[in-house]
C-alpha cells in the first residue's frame, strides 16, 4: 500500500480527550433553562381498537403542562419508506387502534419526570382487544387478523410462500398482511438446476436481536418565538432527520435546527425517526418551553426497532467441482407492526448475495409481513448477517457432501476485480480471494480442518471438542438515499491551521478523526492542525449520514475534494508570491516550497495572511460527492434493478470454537478476520470497528435473542438479554489485505459493518466441525446443541 504522511497511521482520536474527561455532550446530557420532561403512554395490548381516551384527571395534576393524543397527530403520517408502492403507515401517536405492545398512545410534558409519570398513570384508555397474529406465515393467511388494512392480494404468494393454512381450494383468496415484496431473476434457473451435478435445499432461521447501544434514545426540543425548532437528537444522520421532522411538523427545513451532540453508539438503531422525537417537538410547540424525552431501557428494547427475524429457504445447484450454477432463495421477514425498512431488508438480502459469489442463474424472492410484534429495522449489516449465515452454512454442507474443502469451494466461486454485478455495479476493487487465502493461512486452516473425509473432530480433551469454520461477506460504501450526497468545507487560517466543517455524526465510529486525517493529508498538515466542527445543520454542510457505510468513501471524498479546493487556492496564491508556476510547488509539513529550492518557501500561515491582505480571499475550500452519478439509474426495491453503490468492502473470517458435548456450551476461542477496506485511513480505528463487529457477531451467533410471549418482549433488559461480556471476549486478530479503491479518498472504502455478518456463519460452521451437528437456527444455544446431539445419537442407535 502507498505510504502517506497522515493517512494510514494509527493516530489518536480527535474526540478522545473530551470523552475521557466527561466534557463530551450527549443528548441525555442536554439540560436547558425551564425544561420540561416528557413521558409516553404505551399500549399494553398487541392489537386493540381505541374506543376512548380520557385525559381529564391527568390534566388536573399540578405540574402537568401539556398532553397530546392521536387526535393531535392525525395529519402526521410518516415512515422510513414512503412511496406510492409503499405508503407511510405510522403516526407519532396511535389513531384508531394499536398494533403492538409499546405502541404510542399519548404523551405528557410536566415539570419533572415523577409528575409526568403520574400523569401517564392517570390517563384512562378504553380498548376493544382484537385478535393478534405473531407468526409471519400465519399472518399471510386470508382469515388472519389484518394488522393494516392495505396489503397485496393474489394467488402467487399463497403458492410461493406456503402460508400454514393454505390449500388448493382457497388459492384465490386474499393474502393478508404482506408489507413488501421483492422478486429478482436473471439467467435460466430451471436449465441450470437440470444441468447441476448436485442440488441441495435447506431452511435456515434467525431470531431477533437488540442494538444494545450504551446511550439510551433521547430527544430535547425547543421551539423559539421566531418559529425555529431546535432539536438535540440521538441520531445517525442529521439531514435525514431534519427532512423527516420538518415534513411531519410542516415546517420549512431551514426552520429545523439540529444541534451537535455526540452519540453513544447506534448500530442502526438511531437511524430512523421515532415517535418520541416528534412528540417532544409537538409538546415544545404546545408549551413554549424545552421538552426532554429520554427512553427507559425497556422502552429502548421494545420501541426503537429490532433486527428482523427471518426464515430463509435456499436451493443451490452446483457442478461436480463445486462451482455454483444456480440458486433459488426465498426469504420471509417478520416485519412487526409497521413497515419500517421491511421492503428494504428483503431487497438487501439479494444485495449481500450477488457481490460475493458468481451465480449466473438466480431467482430471489423476498416478502416482509406485518405482525403484532415490535417493529423491525436497521441493525448493523442490515440483512447481511441473516443471509450470509444461511448461504455459507449451506455452502459448508455442500462442500462436505461433495468431498471438497469449503475454503477451496469459496475460492472457485468468489468475484474478482472487473466483475459486473447483475444490477450494473462494477467491482473496481475486490480483495475477497486474498481475504480467504490469508485468513486460512493465518489459522492453519488445512491442518485444523483436515482434508475432506478425514477424522477432523478429534481435537480436544474430555467432553470438549474444537472446530473451525469460515464465512465471507460484503458491504456497500454508501447507497442512494436522502440526502443522496455529502459535502465538506475546509477553511484555512492565518496561523497555518485549518477548520473542517462536516455534517457527519460522531457516534463512536471515529468519523471526525478519519475525516480530519483526509483533510490533513491533502493539505500537507498534521492531524493536530485540523479542528473539526461536525453534526450541526446550521453550521455544517449536507451529509448523507453515518449509515449505509458511506462515511469513508462518500463523505471522505467530499472532504478530500474540499481540502483539494483549498490546496488549489493556496498554491495559486503562493505561486504569485514565490514567482513560480503552480506545478513547480510542493506542499508539505505546513510549508509551500519551490521544488528543489528550499530557500524559496512560505508557511501556510504566511500564504493565508498574504491572500487575505492582498485580495481578501480567506481561502475556503468546498467539496461534495454524490453517492452515484446523475446518469445512474437508482435501484428498484421490488425488482433489484439499477445501480446501488460505487464500491464494496469484502471480508472473510475463520472462527475457532470449543463445544462442550456434555453441556452444549459453545465458546468462541478465536476469530481471525481479513478484510478489504481499500486503504485503511486509520488502522487503529479500523481494528476497533472489526473487533467490535466480532463481539456483536459472537453475541448474535451464540447468546443474543429477544424472547417473545404473545408479542411482549420478556427479556427487555441487560440483566436478562445476554450480550457477551469482557470475560467471553475471544482472541481477535487479522489484517487488511492489499487493496485500493479508485472511487474512494486515497483508496479507502467501507469497513466495520460488513465484518459482523460473516461471524455468524463462521461460528455455525465451526460448531459443526467440532461437534458434528448442524444448527440451522440462531442463536446456537446449549439446548439446541444438546438436542441435535441427542437426535444424532438416536439415529446411530
Amino acid at each position: 500500500m502507498k505510504k502517506y504522511n497522515v493517512v494510514g497511521k494509527p493516530l489518536p482520536r480527535v474526540d478522545a480527550y473530551s470523552k475521557v474527561t466527561g466534557q463530551a455532550k450527549f443528548t441525555v446530557d442536554i439540560n436547558l433553562p425551564g425544561m420540561l420532561h416528557g413521558k409516553i403512554l404505551r399500549s399494553p395490548h398487541p392489537h386493540a381498537r381505541i374506543l376512548s381516551i380520557d385525559t381529564s384527571a391527568a390534566e388536573k395534576l399540578p405540574g402537568v403542562r401539556a398532553i397530546i393524543t392521536g387526535t393531535d397527530t392525525r395529519d402526521m403520517r410518516y415512515a422510513f419508506v414512503d412511496t406510492p408502492r409503499y405508503p407511510a403507515d405510522q403516526y407519532p401517536l396511535a389513531q384508531d387502534k394499536v398494533r403492538y405492545i409499546g405502541d404510542e398512545v399519548a404523551a405528557v410534558a410536566a415539570v419533572d419526570l415523577e409528575t409526568a409519570q403520574a400523569a401517564i398513570d392517570l390517563i384512562r384508555v378504553e380498548y376493544e382487544v382484537l385478535p393478534a397474529v405473531f407468526d409471519p406465515y400465519e399472518a399471510m393467511a386470508a382469515d388472519a387478523p389484518s394488522v393494516h388494512e392495505s396489503s397485496y392480494s393474489g394467488t402467487s404468494i399463497w403458492e410461493e410462500w406456503g402460508a400454514k393454512k393454505t390449500d388448493a381450494s382457497r388459492a384465490d383468496e386474499r393474502v393478508n398482511n404482506v408489507s413488501g415484496r421483492t422478486v429478482i431473476t436473471y439467467g435460466d434457473t430451471d436449465a441450470a438446476f437440470a444441468a447441476a451435478a448436485y442440488v441441495r435445499e435447506d431452511r435456515f432461521e434467525t431470531g431477533s436481536t437488540a442494538h444494545c447501544a450504551m446511550e439510551p434514545h433521547a430527544a430535547v426540543a425547543h421551539y423559539d418565538p421566531s418559529g425555529q425548532m431546535h432539536l438535540w437528537l440521538s441520531s445517525m444522520g442529521i439531514y435525514y432527520k431534519r427532512y423527516v421532522m420538518s415534513k411531519v411538523l410542516k415546517l420549512p427545513t431551514s426552520s429545523v435546527h439540529i444541534h451537535k451532540t455526540y452519540v453513544g453508539g447506534a448500530f442502526g438503531g438511531k437511524m430512523d425517526v421515532y415517535p418520541y422525537e416528534i412528540c417532544a417537538a409537538i409538546l415544545a410547540q404546545r408549551t413554549g418551553r424545552p421538552v426532554k424525552i429520554e427512553l427507559t431501557r425497556p422502552e429502548v428494547f421494545t420501541t426503537t426497532r429490532i433486527r428482523f427475524p427471518t426464515y430463509i429457504d435456499i436451493k443451490t445447484g452446483v457442478a461436480a467441482d463445486g462451482r455454483i450454477l444456480a440458486q433459488h432463495i426465498r426469504t420471509v421477514v417478520n416485519n412487526g407492526a409497521y413497515r419500517g425498512t421491511g421492503p428494504v431488508v428483503i431487497f438487501l438480502f439479494h444485495g449481500w448475495t450477488a457481490p460475493v459469489y458468481r451465480v449466473e442463474n438466480m431467482r430471489y424472492e423476498g416478502v416482509s409481513v406485518w405482525t403484532n410484534n415490535p417493529v423491525g429495522g436497521p441493525q448493523r449489516g442490515h440483512g447481511a448477517p441473516q443471509i450470509r449465515f444461511a448461504i455459507d452454512s449451506q455452502l459448508d454442507m455442500i462442500a462436505e457432501d461433495l468431498g471438497l474443502d469449503p475454503a477451496e469451494m469459496m475460492l472457485k466461486n468468489v468475484r474478482h476485480i472487473g466483475d459486473v454485478l447483475p444490477n450494473g455495479d462494477v467491482l473496481k476493487s475486490c480483495g475477497l480471494t486474498d481475504c480467504i487465502t490469508q485468513a486460512a493461512a493465518a489459522t492453519d486452516w488445512t491442518k485444523k480442518r483436515g482434508r475432506p473425509g478425514s477424522d477432523r473432530r478429534a481435537r480436544g480433551t474430555g467432553t470438549k471438542r474444537r472446530g473451525v469454520g469460515i464465512s465471507t461477506t460484503t458491504m456497500i460504501s454508501g447507497a442512494p438515499y436522502y440526502p443522496f450526497a455529502s459535502a465538506g468545507v475546509v477553511q484555512l487560517h492565518d496561523d497555518g491551521r485549518a477548520t473542517l466543517l462536516t455534517g457527519v455524526v460522531e457516534m463512536g465510529q471515529g468519523a471526525e478523526t478519519t475525516l480530519a486525517m483526509v483533510a490533513a493529508e491533502e493539505l500537507g498538515l498534521q492531524l493536530s492542525d485540523i479542528r473539526v466542527v461536525s453534526g450541526d445543520t446550521e453550521q455544517t454542510p449536507v451529509d448523507m449520514g453515518s449509515f449505509l457505510s458511506g462515511g469513508a468513501l462518500v463523505t471522505g471524498d467530499a472532504v478530500r475534494l474540499a481540502a483539494a479546493d483549498a490546496r488549489r487556492q493556496l498554491l495559486q496564491v503562493a505561486s504569485e508570491r514565490l514567482d513560480a508556476q503552480v506545478d513547480e510547488l510542493d506542499l508539505s509539513n505546513g510549508r509551500v516550497c519551490v521544488r528543489d529550492r528550499p530557500d524559496r518557501c512560505m508557511s501556510i500561515a504566511e500564504v493565508v495572511h498574504y491572500s487575505i491582505k492582498e485580495s481578501g480571499n480567506p481561502i475556503i475550500g468546498r467539496g461534495y460527492r454524490k453517492i452515484l452519478s446523475a446518469s445512474d439509474r437508482y435501484p428498484s426495491l421490488a425488482k433489484g434493478t439499477g445501480r446501488w453503490t460505487d464500491a464494496y468492502g469484502f471480508n472473510a473470517q475463520v472462527a475457532e470454537v470449543e463445544v462442550d458435548l456434555e453441556t452444549g456450551q459453545v465458546q468462541l476461542i478465536r476469530a481471525t478476520t481479513y478484510h478489504d477496506c481499500g486503504q485503511p485511513l486509520n488502522p487503529q480505528i479500523v481494528d476497533g470497528q472489526v473487533f467490535g463487529s466480532v463481539s456483536t457477531g459472537q453475541g448474535q451467533a451464540l447468546t443474543e435473542q429477544l424472547v417473545f410471549n404473545q408479542g411482549r418482549i420478556v427479556n427487555a433488559s441487560f440483566q436478562d438479554y445476554r450480550v457477551p461480556t469482557a470475560l467471553e471476549t475471544p482472541i481477535s486478530d487479522g489484517a487488511a489485505v492489499e487493496s485500493f479503491e479508485p472511487a474512494g479518498p486515497f483508496g479507502a472504502k467501507e469497513v466495520g459493518e460488513g465484518t459482523l455478518a460473516q461471524t455468524l456463519g463462521a461460528i455455525a460452521n465451526a460448531v459443526y466441525d467440532a461437534a458434528g451437528v448442524r444448527i440451522r437456527s440462531l442463536p446456537i444455544t446449549p439446548d439446541k446443541v444438546l438436542a441435535a446431539l441427542a437426535e444424532q445419537a438416536a439415529q446411530r442407535a
